[in-house]
């Protein structure tokens, strides 16, 4: 917590913006600063499918926060939701893995990494994580990304990285997500 508060005085003290990497090689989205200028909502649609929902920028508690809510439906070969970004800058080689602090409805979400080789639309890595209905933060080591084909390099390159984007993937249910910061370590 004082770490994080750390980051956004310097942020703000600096002026710069929330993608800003910090002197630990870590890059922080607080969903503060115009997000909806950064982030985009994607369902399943663009391919046929069925799915819906929507993302709002919420604050509460004087923090602010993404929630992405909506039906996951696996019908006309559907079966996803998902709000992303792209990344102005990659992460620094040093980095290792995707941080981010998330609440929700007690379901499996994933992350999906899209790089500079992954080419086609249906190209990403991905790792699952868990929420719950309390703050959390969760990391994922890149070594825990599974590649979406065999073209695609075993483990995603951090210096590589061109979008991230948190999805609810694969089953039918209501998918509630809440995101209040991402980065990498």
């Amino acid at each position: 917590m004082r770490s994080t508060l750390k980051q956004a005085l310097i942020i703000l003290f600096l002026g710069l913006s929330p993608y800003t990497a910090m002197a630990e090689d870590i890059m922080i989205e607080t969903f503060e600063a115009n997000p909806e200028s950064r982030w985009r909502f994607f369902t399943d649609s663009v391919m046929g499918g069925v799915s819906s929902g929507q993302i709002a920028f919420l604050e509460e508690e004087s923090r602010s926060f993404a929630r992405m809510t909506g039906r996951v439906r696996t019908e006309n070969n559907g079966g996803f939701i998902q709000m992303r970004t792209e990344l102005p800058d990659a992460a620094s080689a040093a980095a290792t893995g995707v941080r981010l602090v998330v609440r929700g409805n007690d379901q499996k979400y994933f992350i999906h990494l899209r790089t500079s080789g992954t080419v086609l639309p249906w190209q990403y890595y991905q790792a699952g994580f868990e929420v719950t209905g309390n703050w959390t933060e969760v990391r994922l080591p890149f070594t825990d990304f599974q590649r979406s084909g065999r073209l695609l390099r075993t483990t995603p390159a951090a210096e590589s990285l061109k979008s991230i984007a948190v999805v609810a993937y694969g089953r039918d249910h209501e998918a509630e997500v809440d995101v209040r910061e991402l980065g990498f370590y």
